[in-house]
């Protein structure tokens, strides 16, 4: 193949993983995870912490800070989405009823953004904070990204 027509993706990707990053200390978002951990059934997604080492590394390859996390991530190959475009996108593709919030694309994303940045920036008084990452059980681990090197 040559080089011209290779698709670069992310760290730790492969061909066709969406991987949905979110605040591992977040209590908010990691109930997000383990909501995505339930009704996920098709495991069409990954995950990882933007706090791990896997994380960090597709934080980097999109130049995004690497300290500062208000918005959960959604990663296809090289395309990456953020704020509610991220979650309406994980919700179209989970069983129903999940796929019926994609009605809200009706919202101007402006206004959906918004409402998830009041969120997003008092996530931790609202829903507290934990003390260290969130640790996926044995059973869940297979979910998240793996550790091998980064292309």
């Amino acid at each position: 193949m040559s080089q011209e027509n290779r698709t670069i993706t992310a760290p730790y990707l492969k061909e066709g993983d969406r991987v949905v990053l979110f605040d591992g200390v977040c209590r908010l978002c990691s109930a997000w995870a383990r909501f995505l951990m339930k009704f996920d059934r098709d495991r069409c997604f990954k995950l990882a912490t933007v706090q791990s080492e896997e994380g960090q590394a597709i934080l980097s390859f999109f130049g995004l800070p690497l300290d500062e996390y208000e918005t959960m991530l959604l990663v296809e190959g090289n395309q990456i989405y953020v704020k509610s475009d991220a979650l309406l996108r994980i919700a179209k593709q989970l069983p129903l009823p999940w796929p019926v919030f994609i009605c809200l694309r009706l919202i101007p994303r402006s206004v959906r953004d918004w409402m998830y940045d009041r969120i997003a920036r008092n996530r931790y008084r609202l829903f507290g904070k934990k003390p260290v990452c969130f640790v996926p059980s044995p059973v869940d681990e297979a979910r998240f990204l793996t550790k091998k090197k980064p292309r």
